[in-house]
């Protein structure tokens, strides 16, 4: 039987990522249920695990892992630590021509490096087989309850890295107080599933859209909103949800009204360019605009929420924007101000929890076609580029990795 090593690579971006695609009690589960495998870790002083955890189980510490078949890492591995004529799984956001990343993709190329990425692991009806986007809305919304509560001096959380795990995390969430506010949620995909964890966890009641319009409590309260929750078509005909997500351009937002009676919004719903805003800077700038904190899980600079601005980080986590004068303040300093949590790498503030989930799907769903069995052609369609060329799937990459 032909001896398989996957290798566990080094995250080499700046700032590191601690995140890891299997966890130690992971990797030894692996090489159990498939004895031909073994694993090997590439040293590293930043991962969320140590690495005599991974070696006490039986895994090899491999600086170079020039010996190994396959590398799984999380993030866009550097172009100068590639190493040429190898196979790499990870996220190489490139899939949508990011310009930042076009020197990767050529090195990808140039190296005869066989590239498959996280994003294009789909089933048969195109459903994502691995991604983090419950962390990033577990992290995000908590996020959004701690910004909350530093403005309006009601309580104080400890950051979400200052937490082991996600349970650590939702024990800070008995902290939390809060007054009869209205909070807004949208989408319905992973990244929303997590954010209603933590509202749920805190014990906010979820109301219907015509209860949130119309009624007013004396608890808090959040509503999640659906693309049909705020969207018409611009002839005035039905919502077609299949047409929407082909065709965003023949709809126009409806969500005025909600930002007149909430007081935060949790952004965590896909958005397409040709889509319409949620709302305009001139309706920011209304005084019935009610809205005075945003948390954009999504991060869609100068996308579906105006004053996303910008992107924030792990250590500068917030600013303000004046809803008038459009204009980045200094965070939290006038109370009139809209306060923005954008944060564009949330799952890496609970590292250890976001990698248990991410590897358990990676075993169940993709080791086994990595190893040969994939009569559903997962691996295949996840690849971008291979012997030196893009493949089929991906040829429309072609202009892009030619700079």
């Amino acid at each position: 039987m032909r001896l398989f090593t996957i290798g566990l690579i080094r995250e080499g971006k700046t700032p590191p990522d601690k995140r890891v695609a299997f966890t130690p009690l992971q990797a030894k589960e692996i090489m159990q249920r498939y004895p031909q495998v073994r694993l090997h870790l590439q040293p590293s002083a930043d991962r969320c695990f140590h690495e005599s955890e991974y070696t006490d189980l039986g895994v090899e510490s491999d600086p170079s892992l020039q010996s190994c078949d396959i590398l799984l890492g999380i993030k866009e591995v550097p172009v100068e630590q590639l190493l040429p004529n190898k196979t790499y799984c990870f996220f190489s956001h490139t899939m949508k021509k990011q310009p930042y990343n076009r020197k990767l993709l050529q090195a990808v190329l140039q190296n005869n490096i066989c590239l498959i990425d996280y994003e294009a692991m789909k089933d048969l009806y195109g459903n994502r087989l691995v991604a983090f986007g419950r962390y990033a809305g577990i992290v995000g919304a908590y996020n959004g309850l701690w910004a909350y509560g530093l403005k309006n001096n009601l309580f104080s959380l400890r950051r979400a890295f200052a937490c082991f795990d996600v349970n650590d995390l939702k024990r800070e969430l008995r902290l939390v107080k809060l007054p009869p506010i209205k909070i807004i949620l949208t989408g319905a995909g992973r990244v929303a599933r997590g954010a209603m964890e933590t509202l749920d966890t805190v014990g906010i009641r979820k109301v219907s859209t015509e209860d949130f319009l119309r009624k007013s409590f004396l608890e808090p309260v959040y509503v999640q909103l659906s693309s049909a929750n705020y969207h018409r078509r611009r002839d005035g005909s039905s919502f077609n949800r299949e047409e929407f997500h082909r065709h965003p351009e023949f709809y126009e937002s409806t969500f005025l009204p909600f930002t007149q009676v909430a007081d935060v919004l949790i952004a965590g719903a896909f958005w397409n360019p040709k889509a319409p805003r949620l709302f305009t800077p001139a309706e920011m700038a209304d005084p019935r605009f009610r809205i005075r904190l945003v948390a954009d899980i999504t991060c869609d600079i100068n996308g579906s929420v105006p004053c996303t601005v910008r992107a924030t980080s792990i250590t500068d986590p917030l600013y303000d924007f004046h809803p008038v004068r459009n204009t980045i303040e200094l965070p939290l300093s006038h109370p009139d101000n809209i306060t923005v949590m954008a944060i564009d790498n949330l799952p890496c503030e609970l590292p250890r929890s976001a990698s248990e989930e991410f590897g358990r799907d990676l075993i169940d769903k993709i080791v086994p076609p990595l190893l040969g069995e994939d009569p559903d052609g997962i691996i295949e369609r996840a690849t971008i580029a291979k012997n030196g060329a893009l493949t089929t799937a991906f040829h429309y990459l072609s202009d892009y990795a030619a700079g």
